[in-house]
């Protein structure tokens, strides 16, 4: 059984193509690419389901077209649509990835956010405090800007530029950043 913590969010089926049972996958994140499992992960009724892929092929820059083995007709592909598509940690070594590696700061999808909180920093000790979760990246723009939610679900604006950027934890999938507290209390 595939549990939550061995798996990230990487995108979402959006649609069928063809007759054969090809789905097209949008992607928020670009783990594929530098990823090596010969699966991904759906969520079907709370259950992570692994899915071996038989072929893909790029359609864009974030999205892709994907058979996968026994689903072999528009009908088995119609009932995938919607689905959650997840990616293995096991298979992919972001260690070893920097952020300049990345083809798109949507990679930043799922990470969580620490800023710095300097009422409570040290010269000896850095205090941070949690932000949320980074559920969508907006980089249609010269000017990228993160949404990120909190625990209890609200959801706040922050811009994103590399200068705010202290730390990026690849295998932790977490962000530390210094934003001046003006820019992160515009959305109160």
């Amino acid at each position: 059984m595939i549990k939550d913590e061995e798996v990230f969010r990487i995108g979402q089926i959006t649609r069928t193509h063809g007759v054969k049972g090809e789905v097209e996958i949008a992607f928020t994140d670009d783990a594929f690419d530098r990823g090596s499992s010969e699966y991904l992960v759906l969520l079907i009724d709370g259950i992570l389901v692994p899915f071996f892929f038989t072929a893909y092929r790029y359609k864009g820059a974030s999205s892709a077209l994907f058979t996968f083995e026994d689903i072999v007709s528009e009908e088995a592909a119609r009932r995938l649509v919607g689905l959650s598509v997840f990616y293995p940690k096991s298979h992919i070594d972001d260690a070893e990835t920097d952020i300049e590696d990345l083809h798109s700061l949507k990679a930043f999808t799922g990470f969580r956010v620490y800023a710095i909180d300097h009422d409570e920093s040290t010269d000896e000790e850095l205090a941070t405090y949690d932000l949320g979760e980074i559920t969508m990246v907006d980089d249609s723009s010269l000017n990228t800007l993160l949404t990120v939610t909190d625990d209890e679900g609200t959801e706040r604006l922050i811009p994103f530029h590399h200068d705010f950027l202290l730390d990026a934890d690849m295998q932790e999938r977490s962000l530390l950043v210094d934003i001046p507290l003006e820019l992160i209390s515009l959305n109160d």
